[in-house]
């Protein structure tokens, strides 16, 4: 009997101090699911994270980046009727109405308007299939490979599709951008509405920004082809996670077992310190012989115990170069493996300027090499 109490108390302590020894994976009801490191892509749970499957109104995370590195957020968009008839969620636009790129950012997103995704890509490429086949460009440069879009709203058609992990991937870059992140985490929101002597309000429909702890977005989806989906993003610690499910009839249930786990099974380790000398390699022709190379940033990952010990870095840098050199000066990079597999890689600089020599210092630096 006092065997059991001293079980039961170490692990309520364990339980107590954050400590986890071991949590089994989650069970989802998504027919694809991924949970990811947003920093380093690693990934920490999936489940059919590279079938192809339609993805409804998620495609509106890669309309909001394609019109935010616009980078014309202030620009007046007249509204077509072509934007104003579409189907599904809308914002009640109405043709011949002006809204600027923002107004219609929070529309896309807070409210989902299928409306405001088509008077954006009209605006921004001329016509809805050249903005779908831009999209589909810049998802490919991201690393989402296998997604391909035919609009911009994300209603079904047949050549329309993402997988987990590419959506994961895009979502992962949306967040870097501070502008979508400022919209995905709003609640509320009002924007013009012309003509009329009140403005439209719009409420956010992503539920989990109130259900979980450290929720950020993103964004909802349902079609009846693709059922319900969700991309979501929660930080602890200014640790962000990122999480997708698709055709997930429990998709709020889904999403916070998948941030459960990826926060109770993983820590945030600290693996490389900004700044911290990690390799030096020659300067010829230079007031030094040698220049220390560094990260510029932090480097973390999400390890599971004793994780760390199966950490394997490679440099990849010139074994030397040629004076003058410049601190920060990018030189080569770090690549960092988890047995044979990379999981981060980051840029190295220079952690200090080296000026160029004479020619007479030079023979001096040189013969001191040698003898």
């Amino acid at each position: 009997m006092r065997k059991k109490i001293v079980i039961l108390l170490t692990v309520i302590l364990l339980l107590q101090t954050g400590t986890v020894w071991a949590m089994d994976p989650p069970v989802v009801t998504a027919r694809a699911a991924i949970v990811l490191d947003q920093a380093t892509g690693r990934i920490l749970f999936s489940k059919n994270a590279h079938e192809k499957l339609p993805m409804a109104s998620t495609t509106k995370i890669m309309t909001a980046i394609m019109a935010i590195e616009s980078g014309k957020l202030s620009d007046v968009v007249k509204v077509s009727e072509n934007a104003s008839l579409v189907e599904g969620s809308s914002v009640d636009l109405e043709a011949g109405e002006e809204k600027t790129v923002e107004e219609l950012l929070y529309g896309l997103i807070l409210r989902s308007g299928n409306d405001a995704a088509i008077a954006l890509a009209e605006y921004l490429a001329g016509s809805v299939e050249e903005f779908a086949q831009r999209m589909t460009e810049r998802a490919h440069q991201l690393g989402a490979m296998h997604t391909k879009f035919m609009n911009p709203h994300g209603l079904n058609h047949e050549e329309h599709f993402t997988t987990a992990y590419d959506l994961a991937v895009i979502a992962a870059h949306a967040m870097t951008l501070p502008k979508f992140r400022e919209i995905a985490a709003t609640p509320e929101r009002k924007i013009s509405w012309t003509g009329r002597q009140y403005d439209r309000i719009l409420r956010n429909q992503n539920k989990l920004l109130t259900m979980y702890e450290g929720a950020e977005g993103i964004k909802t989806g349902w079609t009846t082809p693709a059922g319900r989906c969700f991309v979501g993003a929660a930080s602890r610690n200014d640790w962000r996670l990122i999480s997708v499910v698709l055709n997930a009839p429990q998709m709020w249930e889904d999403t916070i077992a998948l941030l459960d786990f990826g926060f109770g099974r993983y820590q945030w380790k600290k693996v490389v310190e900004a700044n911290t000398p990690l390799k030096t390699i020659v300067v010829n022709n230079g007031i030094r012989d040698k220049v220390a190379l560094v990260s510029k940033n932090n480097i973390g990952l999400p390890l599971k115990d004793n994780e760390e010990q199966l950490l394997r870095f490679e440099f990849n840098a010139p074994e030397e170069i040629k004076a003058p050199v410049i601190k920060g000066q990018e030189l080569g990079s770090l690549q960092i493996y988890f047995g044979k597999q990379l999981v981060h890689e980051a840029p190295l600089v220079a952690a200090t300027d080296v000026e160029s020599t004479g020619f007479f210092s030079g023979l001096r630096n040189l013969w001191k090499r040698f003898f």
